[in-house]
C-alpha cells in the first residue's frame, strides 16, 4: 500500500469490492478520489451509469471527489471488436485481460496524472510486493484463492506494478461485505455479475453477429481429424475447442472440438483424447520483470480461469514460449491465457496459440 498522505484514483466499478477498497484509501488517510470508467452500454452489467450512481453514492457517503470517464468508444474499438474478431478467426478471447490492462490501469493511471495522483487503487483481489533480492515489484496471488483475479492480471508490468494499490488482497470476499455492511455502504450486498459485461446474458455468438455482420462467415463442415464430413456447423464463432454440447452430431462415442479452421470455415472434432496436448506454444509473452526467465525454469501454468494449474517447465524463445507439461494438458484453446506462477508469485503470461507439433 502507499504511504500516508498521498493522492490516490480509485477505480470505482459500482460494486461492493471497489467501493470497500475506497474505504480502505481513505482509512489509511490518502486523499481518495473516485473514478468510474463508463465502458459498455446501458445493458451492461458492470461500467454502466446505474453502476456510476452506485458508486457516486459511496463515494459521498466516505467524503470523496467523484468523477465518471466516458470511454465507451475506446473499449469498442479496442476491447468489443477485438472480442468479435477474435472469436471469427477460431480463437476464444479473454476481453477481462484487455479491459484491465489498457483501461483500469494505463488510461485510468493517465487520468490519475492529471488530477495530480501517482497510484491508482482497485478493488481486485491480488497482491503486490517487492522482491527483497532483486528489488522489483511482485504480482502475487490474493489471500482469497477462491477470489484470486492474477489470472487477468498477469500483463501489468514493472512500471504498472509500481503505482498500482490492492487493498483487497489479503481479505476474503465475506470479509469484505461485512465490512461494506458496517459501513453502511449501498453496494455491500450488490450481487457480483460472474459474465462478461457487454454479454449479460453470456451469448457470445449473439454479440458477434451484432457487431460483424458483414464478417460472419455462415455454415461449414464439421470434420473429423481425417477431413471427414460428418456435418455442419452455424459459424465457427459459436463453437470453443473442449466444447461438447450442441454439436448436433449422431455419434456412438462422445465428440469434442478438437480444432477450429477459420481459413476454410470448419469445426474439427474428435474423442476427448484428441483434447490432450503435452506442449502448449504461448505468444505475445509478457514477463512481470521485464525479461523471461532461464530455459527450464519450472513453473504452474494455467490455461483456463478456472483452471488448477499444471506443473511444467518453460523454453522461453523470440517469437513464442514453450509450455512442456509434466502431465498432457486438456482442451489447450487458441486465444485464452497461459499465465505462470513461482508459488503464488505471477512470473508472466501470454496467449495461447495451440499445441505444439
Amino acid at each position: 500500500m502507499s504511504a500516508s498522505g498521498e493522492r490516490v484514483v480509485v477505480a470505482m466499478s459500482g460494486g461492493v469490492d471497489s467501493s470497500v477498497a475506497a474505504s480502505l484509501v481513505v482509512e489509511r488517510g490518502d486523499e481518495a478520489i473516485g473514478v468510474t470508467l463508463h465502458l459498455a452500454g446501458e445493458s451492461s452489467r458492470c461500467c454502466s451509469l446505474d453502476d456510476a450512481d452506485d458508486a457516486r453514492q459511496v463515494a459521498q457517503r466516505l467524503g470523496m471527489r467523484f468523477y465518471v470517464a466516458n470511454y465507451r468508444e475506446r473499449f469498442r474499438s479496442e476491447v468489443i471488436e477485438r472480442f468479435a474478431d477474435a472469436y471469427l478467426a477460431g480463437r476464444t478471447p479473454i476481453p477481462c485481460v484487455a479491459c484491465n490492462q489498457r483501461f483500469k490501469f494505463d488510461y485510468l493511471l493517465e487520468r490519475a496524472h492529471a488530477f495530480g495522483a501517482s497510484r491508482v487503487a482497485s478493488g481486485h483481489y491480488a497482491r503486490v510486493d517487492t522482491d527483497p533480492v532483486t528489488g522489483l515489484r511482485r504480482l502475487r496471488r490474493a489471500t482469497d484463492a477462491r477470489k484470486d483475479q492474477t489470472y487477468f492480471l498477469f500483463g501489468l508490468g514493472q512500471k504498472q506494478l509500481e503505482a498500482v494499490d490492492f487493498p483487497l488482497g489479503e481479505m476474503t470476499k465475506e470479509q469484505v461485505r461485512e465490512r461494506a455492511r458496517g459501513l453502511g455502504l449501498a453496494t455491500a450486498d450488490k450481487p457480483e455479475s460472474q459474465e462478461i459485461c457487454f454479454v449479460p446474458e453470456g451469448d457470445y455468438a449473439d454479440v458477434v453477429e451484432r457487431i460483424r455482420p458483414e464478417a460472419l462467415p455462415g455454415e461449414g463442415a464439421i470434420v473429423d481429424a481425417e477431413g471427414r464430413v460428418l456435418g455442419r456447423h452455424g459459424g465457427i464463432h459459436r463453437y470453443t475447442v473442449g466444447q461438447r454440447r450442441g454439436l448436433g452430431l449422431a455419434s456412438t462415442r462422445r465428440l469434442y472440438v478438437t480444432g477450429l479452421d477459420a481459413e476454410r470455415n470448419r469445426v474439427v472434432v474428435g474423442p476427448e483424447e484428441q483434447l490432450e496436448a503435452p506442449v502448449a506454444r504461448v505468444e505475445d509473452v509478457r514477463w512481470t520483470a521485464g525479461a523471461p526467465p532461464p530455459a527450464g525454469t519450472r513453473v504452474l501454468t494455467r490455461v483456463r480461469h478456472q483452471h488448477a494449474g499444471a506443473e511444467a517447465s518453460l523454453e522461453p524463445g523470440e517469437r513464442e514460449t514453450l509450455v512442456r507439461f509434466d502431465q498432457p494438458v486438456r482442451a489447450l484453446a487458441p486465444g485464452q491465457a497461459a499465465v505462470f506462477y513461482d508459488g503464488d508469485v505471477v512470473l508472466g503470461g501470454g496467449w495461447i496459440a495451440g499445441p505444439a507439433a
